[in-house]
C-alpha cells in the first residue's frame, strides 16, 4: 500500500524583500516552507523595480519542487502580496512593462491635473478614501501609462494588481479583487461602492478585469490538475482574516512592523478631512466591506531611535530586547514632562537629560505609545470596541503593551501571536475549498494585558 499523503494548501506570500512559499496542513501547521530573494532590475527611467520574470520563474520553480514531493497532496493554491503595483498584460497574457515600483516618483503636474478635474485633491481623496500618495495610489500608475505611453496602453488587455497576476500565472484567469482595489488605489468611490467617475471617464475601467470576491477560486490552467486556485489578496487585508473569522465582537487590530497599521473593520463612517490629513484611509475586507485604517511609521522610528540611544550610552541594541516596565520611571517621565504625540519631540530631544539607557528607552516608548494611541483613536467611532489585538514586533514589547493597556482602560488589550498571519489569512479565506476539518480555534495565541 502507498503512503498516505498529507492534504495541504500552498500559499505564496510575496513581500518586497522576502518571497515565501508555505504548505499548511488541515490544522494550519506549517509542514514545508521555502523562501527566496528576487533580483532587482531597472525600468526605462533607471528606477529600481522587481524583476517580473524572476518572480514568475520562482513561482513555477517552487511549485515544481513541492509537486515532486510524494508526502503532500496539494488541494489548493493562493497568493498574498503587496498590492500597490500593477502588471499590464496583453491579449496573450504577456507583461508589457516592468513592474513599476510604488515608491517611484510621480509627475506632480499629472497628479494635480487629475485632481483638479474632480473637485481638487481634498474632494478627490475623500471620495476615494486615499490620501494623495503619488505612485502608492496605484490607480494613478495606470493613468500615467495611459497618458505617457498611449501605444502601450492600447495593447493592454487587463491591468492586474500583483496578487491577481500571481494567481493568473497558475489559473490562467484574469480577475480583480476588492482587497487590492480598496487599498489607497484612488480607484474606488467608497460612498457609491463603485469605481470612481474618473476611472470610467478615462476609459481605464475597460482595462480593469472583472471583480470577484476574495474567497473565489478557479481551476488550474494545467491539464490533469485537480487543485483550486485562489484569486489572491492584498497582504494587509489578508492578515486581518484570521481575526475576522475568530472574533465577532467589534475589535481593532494593530498590525505592527515598520508601519503600525490600526485596522477597524467595524467602522464604516466616511473619512473626514482631518482624518485624511493624519494618514487615515480605508482598506477593504475580502468580502468588499470597508476597514477604517490609520498608519504610523513607528517601527522605523523605534529602530532608528534605539540605535541613537545605544550609541549615546555605549551599549548594544540587544540591551533593549527584554527590558521590563518600570512604573516609577513611567510616572517620572509622564508627570515631569508634557508628553506630546509628535514623535519628532523625542527624535530632536537631548539624550543626556536621561540618567541611563533604561530611562531613555522608557521615554522613547512613552512617546511611541502616545503617538500610537492618537493614531488608533482615528479609527474608533461610536462603535463600542471590546478588544484591541496587537500583532507583530511591538506585541512582544513589555513596556509598549503595558502602556497601551494603561491608555485604553475601557478596552481589553491583547498581544496576539500567530506564525505567518498573512499567509494563514490567504489559506483560511478558501478553507472550504480544500479543508474538510473545522477551522481550529487555537490559531491565534493571546496574552492579556491589564491596565
Amino acid at each position: 500500500m502507498g503512503k498516505t499523503r498529507i492534504p495541504v494548501v500552498a500559499i505564496f506570500d510575496v513581500g518586497k524583500t522576502n518571497k515565501k512559499l508555505f504548505l499548511f496542513d488541515e490544522r494550519y501547521q506549517i509542514v514545508f516552507e521555502r523562501s527566496a530573494r528576487f533580483l532587482e532590475t531597472e525600468d526605462e527611467d533607471g528606477d529600481a523595480c522587481e524583476n517580473l520574470e524572476s518572480l514568475r520563474l520562482s513561482v513555477f520553480d517552487s511549485l515544481h519542487e513541492v509537486f515532486r514531493r510524494d508526502e503532500f497532496d496539494i488541494k489548493a493554491i493562493n497568493f498574498t502580496s503587496y498590492g500597490a503595483s500593477f502588471v499590464y498584460l496583453n491579449e496573450s497574457g504577456r507583461p508589457l512593462t516592468p513592474l513599476y515600483n510604488y515608491l517611484k516618483e510621480y509627475p506632480k503636474d499629472l497628479e494635480k491635473a487629475l485632481h483638479a478635474l474632480y473637485g481638487g485633491v481634498g474632494e478627490f481623496s475623500l471620495q476615494t478614501a486615499s490620501p494623495a500618495l503619488g505612485s502608492l495610489n496605484s490607480g494613478l500608475q495606470v493613468y500615467r501609462v495611459q497618458q505617457e505611453k498611449p501605444e502601450i496602453f492600447e495593447q493592454v488587455k487587463f491591468a492586474l494588481h500583483l496578487p491577481q497576476y500571481l494567481s493568473f500565472l497558475v489559473s490562467g484567469q484574469m480577475y480583480s479583487d476588492m482587497t487590492s482595489i480598496g487599498c489607497h488605489t484612488a480607484l474606488w468611490d467608497f460612498s457609491k461602492k463603485a469605481y470612481h467617475q474618473w476611472v470610467s471617464d478615462t476609459g481605464i475601467e475597460d482595462k480593469l478585469a472583472p471583480i470577484v470576491q476574495g474567497d473565489e477560486v478557479f481551476s488550474a490552467a494545467f491539464p490533469g490538475s485537480t487543485y483550486k486556485v485562489g484569486v489572491g489578496l492584498h497582504d494587509s487585508s489578508s492578515a486581518l482574516i484570521p481575526y475576522l473569522l475568530n472574533f465577532h465582537e467589534p475589535f481593532v487590530l494593530i498590525s505592527t512592523g515598520t508601519w503600525c497599521i490600526s485596522l477597524n473593520p467595524f467602522n464604516e463612517e466616511a473619512l473626514t478631512e482631518e482624518q485624511l490629513e493624519k494618514d487615515c484611509l480605508f482598506y477593504m475586507t475580502y468580502a468588499g466591506t470597508p476597514v477604517k485604517a490609520s498608519r504610523l511609521f513607528a517601527g522605523y522610528e523605534h529602530e532608528s531611535q534605539t540605535k541613537r540611544i545605544a550609541e549615546h550610552f555605549q551599549v548594544t541594541t540587544a540591551k533593549f530586547k527584554n527590558i521590563e516596565i518600570n512604573w516609577s520611571l513611567v510616572e517620572k517621565l509622564t508627570t515631569e514632562k508634557n508628553t506630546p504625540t509628535a514623535l519628532d519631540a523625542f527624535r530632536n530631544g537631548d539624550l543626556s537629560e536621561f540618567t541611563d539607557y533604561v530611562e531613555a528607552y522608557h521615554a522613547l516608548i512613552v512617546y511611541l505609545v502616545a503617538a500610537q494611541v492618537a493614531s488608533t483613536q482615528l479609527t474608533l467611532s461610536n462603535t463600542k470596541i471590546k478588544r484591541i489585538f496587537v500583532d507583530g514586533g511591538f506585541s512582544k514589547n513589555n513596556i509598549f503593551m503595558n502602556l497601551l493597556a494603561k491608555a485604553f482602560t475601557d478596552i481589553e488589550i491583547y498581544a496576539a501571536s500567530m506564525a505567518q498571519a498573512t499567509a494563514i489569512g490567504a489559506a483560511l479565506v478558501i478553507h472550504k475549498e480544500w479543508n474538510s476539518q473545522p477551522i481550529p480555534t487555537n490559531i491565534i495565541e493571546l496574552r492579556y494585558y491589564r491596565a
